[in-house]
């Protein structure tokens, strides 16, 4: 597999699978997980939550880790699902995919914005309206990219920025399947005259009730 940056990530291998066995992991403060795929046998493992919540909140969608037991470094893997507490969003489980050179695979890679600083529409009080914050990819496990970055440091007022525009879509192809180039975000016009039509009735509103109230 080509050179490519990873999180390692420490787990504990369990022995069994099963509620039981899941429940009894959580007792011991850790998350009961899983590392499929990779034409292996499916492992049980244990992983601290606090590694699970740190990945959650960066692009851990399109991140690739290293699985390590025991300080041995064993597959690489793709987290493919986390089942989180209705209540306290504690991790209950976790899924990992391993990734073997050459297989194509299908993944959410985050879009990051760039040059609203410079953008004149949003200078003129625009607002970024957008549409995409993610776009879901094929590609080859050798070619995952971070992210994709949208640049609209020279949007104006009404101007568009569609997936043909995005850089690091290199070697993927998107899974739209209505349009080929569809709109990843645009430039919306300032809503003040919105603002200040609600102002106008609501102020009709309140004198319509004075004047039910005096008479």
């Amino acid at each position: 597999m080509a050179a490519k940056k990873f999180v390692e990530l420490n787990v504990e291998v369990r022995a069994k699978a099963g509620k039981g066995a899941a429940r009894a992991t959580r007792r011991e403060g850790l998350v009961p997980g899983v590392v499929y795929g990779g034409k292996s046998e499916p492992v049980m493992i244990a992983i601290d939550p606090r590694l699970i919540m740190r990945e959650l909140h960066g692009s851990w969608r399109s991140q690739l880790y290293q699985i390590v037991v025991d300080g041995k470094k064993t597959s690489v893997a793709l987290m493919r699902a986390v089942q989180l507490h209705p209540v306290t969003d504690r991790p209950l489980h976790v899924d990992f995919q391993r990734m073997v050179a050459g297989q194509q695979i299908r993944v959410e890679i985050p879009v990051h914005f760039v040059g609203e600083e410079e953008c004149p529409g949003i200078k003129r009080d625009g607002v970024l309206n957008t549409v995409y914050h993610s776009v879901e990819i094929n590609c080859d496990v050798d070619h995952i990219p971070e992210a994709f970055t949208a640049d609209i440091s020279g949007l104006d007022l009404h101007d568009t920025i569609s997936w043909s525009q995005l850089q690091g879509t290199e070697n993927v192809t998107h899974t739209n399947q209505h349009e080929e180039d569809f709109v990843i975000a645009t430039i919306a016009a300032p809503t003040v005259a919105v603002e200040v039509e609600d102002e106008a009735a609501e102020a009709e509103e309140a004198a319509s009730e004075e004047k039910a109230s005096e008479e």
